[in-house]
């Protein structure tokens, strides 16, 4: 079959397209699954480029978010019927991750566990379910679960044109915040405006430090005034300190990753005295996926794509991910 393998770590040509990979074979309690669509995240830059403590069974298929439809079962398997539409919980009970511990959806077929799979409604499409597991499902378990956000709240999103960007920009709409987007660039900053954002920040031209406070003001030690209630912050590394200058006394920084680096320099001093809680999220529950599939089903929410591609250019459209090159997520359709 076709696949993008994923050969060593390394740089854009350790990821190769092939077209005569294996063809899987469902084993007990498993399904083959004939892809239908794959979307990008940027883990799997980081699983290309070698990430410390992971050791990944190379050589492996990258891609996590995965949907298709069923297309054989193992023989123990019943109550799930071929031809079933289904989207993937990317975590494979008992092993990791699909496209990292296992082979994922960078390809035409991939087995997967019947504990994974998760219906999906006939106004979705295999792309728009694709989009959503890894990043709006950490968004949305880090706003509704660990934030929560609550309509009224001021929300600062870093990094907001990004799959889990976008993700939080629209679920925080959606919870009645008011949102502050930041992003690189003036198109993809319109394009947020589009999805929602009441403010816009473009942080190559300006800081935001200083147009966040110059919009609610400092924030205040002896008192709440001044500030933002909440900071989305995934990038890390430089942003890190800044954007605790921009959280209210008793504010939250909702972290669930590090894209610019995760030991960013700290300073403890803005924690203590304005009383700020650091809060992390990890991934999804199967009924964060679950609710998203619903708002998707009824146009609450529609996953930003930026593009479709074919599989073939898999490995240049990792490059865009590591590149920032996109708004909202690519997908893969073999």
């Amino acid at each position: 079959m076709r696949a993008v393998v994923l050969t060593a770590h390394g740089g854009p040509e350790t990821v190769e397209y092939v077209t005569d990979h294996p063809d899987p074979a469902p084993g007990p309690g498993e399904v083959l699954v004939r892809i239908g669509a794959c979307s990008l995240n940027y883990h799997d830059v980081f699983t290309r480029r070698g990430m410390p403590g992971i050791k990944v069974p190379l050589p492996v298929v990258p891609g996590l978010d995965i949907a298709g439809e069923v297309a054989a079962l193992a023989p123990d398997v019943s109550g799930v019927e071929p031809g079933a539409r289904v989207l993937l919980d990317p975590i494979y009970p008992g092993v990791g991750l699909m496209g990292e511990m296992r082979d994922g959806g960078l390809a035409e077929y991939c087995v997967a566990s019947t504990r994974q799979l998760i219906p999906i409604p006939d106004e979705v499409s295999f792309a728009e379910a694709a989009a959503l597991p890894v990043a709006y499902g950490t968004a949305h378990r880090m706003l509704t679960a660990n934030g929560p956000i609550e309509a009224g709240q001021t929300v600062l999103i870093l990094g907001a044109s990004g799959g889990v960007g976008t993700a939080a920009v629209m679920l925080a709409k959606l919870a009645g915040a008011e949102i502050i987007a930041a992003a690189g660039s003036a198109k993809k900053l319109a394009r947020l405006k589009a999805l929602g954002a009441d403010h816009l920040i473009n942080y190559n031209e300006t800081d935001f430090v200083r147009e966040v406070q110059a919009r609610y003001g400092r924030p205040q030690r002896r008192s709440y005034e001044g500030g933002v209630d909440v900071v989305v912050n995934y990038t890390g590394g430089d942003t890190w300190v800044p954007s605790l200058r921009v959280l209210k006394r008793g504010g939250r920084m909702l972290v669930c990753g590090a894209t610019a680096g995760f030991a960013p320099t700290e300073d403890l001093r803005y924690i203590w005295t304005f009383e700020l809680k650091i809060l992390g999220s990890n991934s999804w529950t199967r009924g964060d996926l679950e609710r998203l599939l619903q708002l998707a089903a009824t146009r609450r929410l529609v996953p930003v794509i930026d593009r479709i591609v074919p599989l073939s250019e898999a490995r240049a459209a990792i490059s865009l991910l590591e590149d920032r090159a996109v708004f909202g997520k690519v997908v893969v359709a073999p």
